[in-house]
């Protein structure tokens, strides 16, 4: 059956956009990464929020924009919106319900991983108690604002298990797994 991860990259000090979801900050971070390689494989199907699909992209004016993982990743997206656009876009599917993204995405994923991407969907995700695991790749930077890879007003406590560590010269990798 098949699982949903939240993979991003995240700075230091806990943001994985800077302010507006300006995302020009991690282009000087992209490069060879064993583990996105690895991961990339595992990946069946994404679940992407709104704000993700229309614009918050590091590859942003590049080749790559608008292209899963810079271009590595082909296969079914699932966007979560309440506004899909009046032009079909091939490949991706809007659903303006999570528990029918989640469904749609799944079955779509044929027993890999549903990578989910952006804060605001996988926040849905964890509080609807569907999301698995949580893949931060932390990069060495402070932002200082923006959107943070986690946010709960008036807070939570959801906890985590540590399933796997990498550290590489650039970044390091924390692999959780979503106890509670």
């Amino acid at each position: 059956m098949s699982k949903l991860l939240y993979s991003v990259t995240m700075s230091a000090d806990g943001f994985i956009a800077g302010p507006g979801g300006d995302m020009s900050w991690l282009s000087e971070h992209l490069g060879p990464n064993p583990l996105v390689d690895e991961l990339i494989g595992q990946i069946g199907a994404l679940l992407v929020g709104n704000r993700t699909f229309r614009g918050d992209d590091p590859h942003k004016d590049t080749e790559s924009e608008g292209k899963a993982f810079g271009g590595g990743w082909e296969g079914p997206q699932f966007v979560l919106t309440h506004h899909a656009p009046d032009a079909q876009v091939p490949g991706v599917t809007f659903v303006n319900a999570l528990d029918e993204a989640v469904a749609a995405a799944k079955t779509a994923a044929g027993g890999k991983y549903v990578n989910v991407l952006g804060a605001d969907v996988a926040r849905q995700c964890l509080e609807a108690g569907v999301l698995d695991e949580i893949l931060t790749f932390v990069t060495p930077v402070l932002l200082g604002d923006g959107v943070r890879l986690f946010d709960h007003p008036g807070g939570t406590n959801v906890k985590l298990e540590r399933v796997r560590l990498d550290e590489m010269p650039h970044t390091t990798s924390l692999w959780y797994r979503v106890t509670g």
